[in-house]
């Protein structure tokens, strides 16, 4: 099939390039002309494991193009994907500004049936939104469907999510259109969910908000875990053994961040206030993640006394591994709080590179950013700080304070580097 991509994101340059992989010819269309460009020589301007070997690849097969010219992207292919943002408005709620602009330009420049494809998260209703945003700008009627296909890409794990995923889930109110999307995923070997359209839509914000709860779940219990010294490990074990229960999303830490679960939330949030239901199980998760940063601190000022010109280092921009993404990173909010309690900050991540305008001194070198420190703080588990070395740098920190906020490093190792060893849950 012709595929056309329009928004060449995180989302959508995976897409396209896990449908290149099927033997599709897939184009990539995008008003950002410097993401064109760059992709169009090869490089991605985000950080994901394994995609950059699949754009080249498919860029030197010429299975793969990337566009800004929208009228002859839209006439010339056979299905649309609508892969743009959904940032969180001011009142919490998903702002559709960019969903709405493509379905006008798809309106526009519709010349013959199509299926147009919401990958977007997006609110329960936003399909029929999309229908009527195209049809209102078309110059004459011309059929299409529209069709809720969520992702369920995991940043840092994104091309095997994408190649083998764990269902499909297809959103519609056409056989035609089911049809299509059928042909489209013929070669994938899992569970198909066929479903209406807000059905699909509502899947995608109660899976995240259903993973978001587990996250707060266990940071909630090892905060009692903290008060009983025992082991939250231990615990997250014992219970993720339940088939019932899982394993995945069950380690305590300095709380859940990135481009999904805060906002995703927030939107379901949003969704129940405007209907009049509550949804407080939600809204508790919610205000566990935002205090979860807090607690650490705390932590940090019972071990330290005042933190009035104490060097911290901070180890993990990104608000998880393998990837580059920084959005409602739990990091910033220690960052922030460590600075308004008069702490100087060094930074260092493997991937993320901050610009100016920022308080904290981002170093190159996890060595440099643990030099003549009062306390260390691990934010993210990037495999490359599990393998510090910490009986040297026990010799580089003036005070030697580790808080473990993602529960990732050997306890005993630590201390028998002598270092004081802080965990959340952890006797």
């Amino acid at each position: 099939m012709k595929i056309l991509i329009v928004g060449t994101g995180y989302v959508g340059t995976t897409t396209a390039l896990v449908f290149c992989e099927k033997g599709h010819q897939v184009t990539g269309l995008d008003v950002d002309e410097k993401k064109i460009r760059r992709l169009q020589s090869g490089q991605l301007h985000f950080f994901e494991p394994g995609l950059d070997e699949l754009l080249k690849k498919h860029l030197r097969e010429g299975n793969l193009s990337f566009t800004q010219n929208e009228s002859k992207a839209i006439e010339e292919n056979d299905i649309i994907f609508i892969c743009v943002g959904t940032p969180q408005d001011e009142d919490g709620s998903a702002d559709l500004k960019y969903v709405q602009d493509v379905a006008e330009r798809i309106g526009k420049n519709l010349n013959a049936y199509k299926v147009i494809v919401d990958k977007s998260t997006v609110p329960v209703g936003t399909a029929d939104k999309v229908t009527k945003w195209i049809t209102q700008h078309q110059e004459k009627t011309v059929p299409f469907d529209v069709v809720s296909n969520p992702e369920f890409l995991r940043e840092g794990s994104a091309l095997h999510d994408a190649l083998k995923p764990d269902r499909i889930i297809i959103g519609h109110s056409s056989e035609k259109a089911l049809h299509f999307m059928r042909e489209l995923y013929k070669d994938f070997d899992c569970p198909f969910v066929d479903t209406t359209q807000k059905t699909a839509e509502m899947i995608k914000y109660a899976a995240n908000s259903f993973l978001a709860l587990k996250i707060s779940y266990i940071n909630e219990l090892a905060r009692l875990c903290d008060v009983l010294e025992i082991e939250v490990d231990d615990i997250s074990k014992g219970i993720g053994l339940d088939h019932r229960i899982g394993e995945a999303f069950l380690n305590a830490g300095i709380g859940y961040g990135g481009s999904c679960f805060p906002k995703d939330v927030s939107a379901l949030l949003k969704t129940a206030e405007t209907n009049h239901q509550s949804l407080s199980i939600l809204e508790a998760a919610v205000k566990v993640n935002k205090s979860q940063p807090k607690y650490f601190i705390e932590k940090l000022q019972a071990a330290l006394g005042s933190l009035e010109n104490k060097v911290v280092a901070v180890l993990g921009l990104a608000f998880k591994p393998n990837t580059d993404d920084t959005r409602e990173s739990p990091s910033f909010k220690i960052i922030d709080d460590l600075e308004k309690a008069g702490a100087r900050v060094k930074v260092h991540d493997p991937t993320v590179k901050v610009g100016s305008g920022y308080t904290f001194k981002q170093v190159q070198t996890v060595e440099e950013c643990v030099s003549d420190t009062d306390a260390i703080i691990l934010c993210t588990g990037w495999e490359q700080y599990k393998a510090i070395d910490w009986v040297s740098v026990r010799k580089r920190v003036r005070f030697p304070f580790i808080v473990d906020g993602k529960n990732i490093l050997n306890a005993n190792e630590i201390k028998h580097a002598g270092f004081d060893y802080y965990a959340i849950g952890k006797s």
